[in-house]
């Protein structure tokens, strides 16, 4: 097995490896793991990581306790808000989606659900500028966008995003009747 260091330094920081990367190197992870994924499952067991493939990308999950679970179901709600966000932006927001920070600060005016929605992303944030950087800054550093093209500052949604969508999709609220 080759890459066991680089591709635990990833995921074990919660980041994801997708097939779609920009990067190189990171497709040879993709590749790697692809080929003998039962072997690397195997390995990362033995240190108490579980790694998962889903839809065209790789993560670790772990056991975890009630108050890890209930921190991380917080955690999760910040994301359905950033998600929405994104998708209001463009409904098309996904794996293969190619987006500037500048083409999503130009809709703030001509497009009020955005502006309105853009209050709850990062309360201590002041300005619009500084809360989208800092969503593509989350958003990168997870793996979920990759930087394309350094000059003008193009990022593709990687196939990683698909988790949190598949995430969400999978929450059920249910409506509890007071009496």
């Amino acid at each position: 097995m080759r890459y066991t260091k680089e591709i635990f330094d990833i995921l074990s920081k919660g980041g994801f490896i997708s097939r779609n990367s920009i990067s190189q190197q990171r497709s040879h992870y993709f590749d790697a793991i692809e080929d003998s994924f039962q072997d690397y499952y195997d390995y990362y067991l033995g240190i108490g990581f579980v790694l998962e493939g889903g839809n065209g990308y790789y993560y670790f999950t772990r056991t975890e306790n009630r108050v890890e679970l209930a921190d991380k179901v917080q955690r999760l709600a910040l994301w359905i808000d950033r998600v929405d966000f994104l998708k209001t932006f463009n409904n098309t927001f996904g794996p293969g989606f190619l987006f500037r920070v500048s083409n999503i600060l130009e809709k703030f005016s001509s497009d009020i659900e955005l502006k309105e929605k853009a209050r709850t992303l990062y309360a201590d944030v002041k300005t619009n500028k500084e809360k989208i950087e800092k969503l593509v800054g989350d958003l990168e550093r997870l793996g979920f966008v990759e930087l394309e093209n350094e000059l003008d500052g193009t990022y593709k949604v990687t196939d990683a995003f698909h988790y949190i969508e598949e995430l969400i999709d999978c929450l059920t609220i249910y409506e509890t009747e007071e009496s």
